[in-house]
């Protein structure tokens, strides 16, 4: 038969015989791919898990079935008739790169595949992998690159692999980034600095927002107004961030922030105004260990001592004082077992600030908002009832009031 065939044309047989090979080759792949993938795909429906959802996801059989015509016309080349050796061979070799090549991204596939099922766990969330993943899919690349080259060329790997020790200097410069990457993957990893989920704070970057992902070249971080920003691995490690996850870890979160009151409204009480006092609930207890303790100071002075230069009174500044502190500790809002304090900064052009520095019993952005604004609410509003004002530099209808004058 393959006679008759030559004497029609010489290249006929050999034609033939390469389109044969190529029809078995895909009849074959189909084959495969309908047992091998489909049959992934019925048996992943029917199963509870969710891990083989994620291999079918990133085609991990799709690539495993690619490497079946590459074997098959790896292993059916030669018995092409007429089909000179060289061809034989450069076609063994092709095929041959072929299957390493979807092996590479089979492999690759997988990786991902462990990847993304990793990170659907909640330790992943204290321990992320996805920059290891990363760097573990560049060696396999690197690794299936020379394999590829390697079967190409008919060559041992070895060879080529020994050639790129002189390479070295080149791929260190161009592969820089990725080692610093590498390198910060693993400190960040290690020390637990980052994790996804933290709300981190990168003013160089105009980063301020949850981490959305960590990755070996990258960690992206969701602003609070919904924009991405893309931050180096490495710049964590060689800049300085702020990272607000204790914050979180302790449930509580703080109100620094002060009240600015008016220095020429601060003086000393009169009797009618601690009597007045007295019937604060938050001062009557105040009240009282106050006077017992002025009235034990002032007793022992000398009794020709003019009382109203030498005696201890009570001012209006310090019974407020002591009404926002015992008003923070009954607050229902406020954690207990956390520092409270309300304390007098240095006065300055602005007045005396009175500061609050304590912290709320939850994290929960907006209901910490409400908390603090209702604490000061409270205070801003009587603050009135203790003789004082508040200090607020001129407005505009304030000079204009002035002028009318």
């Amino acid at each position: 038969m393959i006679e008759k065939l030559s004497t029609i044309h010489s290249l006929l047989p050999p034609a033939l015989g390469v389109i044969a090979l190529l029809f078995a080759a895909v009849v074959i792949h189909l084959l495969v791919k309908v047992i091998l993938v489909r049959g992934a795909h019925t048996v992943a429906k029917k199963s509870s898990v969710t891990w083989d959802d994620v291999l079918i996801e990133h085609n991990v059989f799709g690539r495993l079935a690619q490497v079946v015509p590459g074997m098959v016309v790896y292993s059916g080349i030669p018995f092409v008739p007429e089909l000179p050796e060289a061809v034989v061979q450069l076609t063994r070799n092709v095929a041959a790169g072929y299957m390493v090549l979807m092996l590479t991204l089979a492999l690759s596939a997988l990786l991902s595949a462990g990847s993304a099922i990793y990170s659907s766990l909640p330790i992943a969330k204290e321990r992320p992998l996805k920059g290891f993943v990363q760097l573990v899919q560049i060696a396999v690349w690197a690794f299936g690159a020379v394999m590829i080259i390697a079967a190409v060329l008919d060559r041992s790997p070895l060879l080529l692999l020994s050639g790129l020790g002189a390479m070295t200097a080149i791929l260190l410069l161009v592969f820089k980034d990725t080692i610093l990457s590498l390198v910060a993957s693993v400190q960040l990893t290690a020390q637990d600095m980052v994790r996804v989920g933290d709300w981190i704070e990168v003013p160089q970057f105009g980063a301020d927002g949850d981490v959305v992902d960590v990755q070996l070249h990258t960690v992206k971080v969701q602003n609070w107004d919904k924009t991405i920003t893309t931050i180096p691995t490495h710049r964590l490690i060689s800049d300085s961030f702020k990272n607000w996850r204790g914050m979180s870890q302790t449930g509580a979160r703080r109100i620094k922030r002060a009240i600015y009151l008016d220095v020429s409204s601060i003086r000393f009480q009169s009797a009618d105004e601690i009597e007045h006092f007295k019937r604060f609930a938050l001062l009557k207890d105040y009240i009282a260990n106050k006077e017992n303790e002025l009235r034990e100071y002032n007793t022992a002075l000398p009794g020709e001592v003019d009382d109203a230069v030498n005696t201890r009174r009570l001012t209006n500044i310090g019974t407020f004082r002591a009404y926002a502190a015992n008003y923070l500790q009954n607050h229902p809002s406020i954690h207990r077992g956390m520092t409270l304090l309300v304390r007098q900064l240095a006065p300055g052009p602005e007045g005396l600030p009175l500061e609050i520095y304590c912290f709320t019993n939850t994290t929960v952005w907006g209901e910490y908002e409400d908390i603090q604004a209702d604490i000061f609410d409270h205070l801003l509003a009587i603050v009135a009832d203790f003789g004082l004002r508040l200090f607020q530099k001129p407005a505009g209808s304030d000079l204009a009031t002035l002028g009318k004058r």
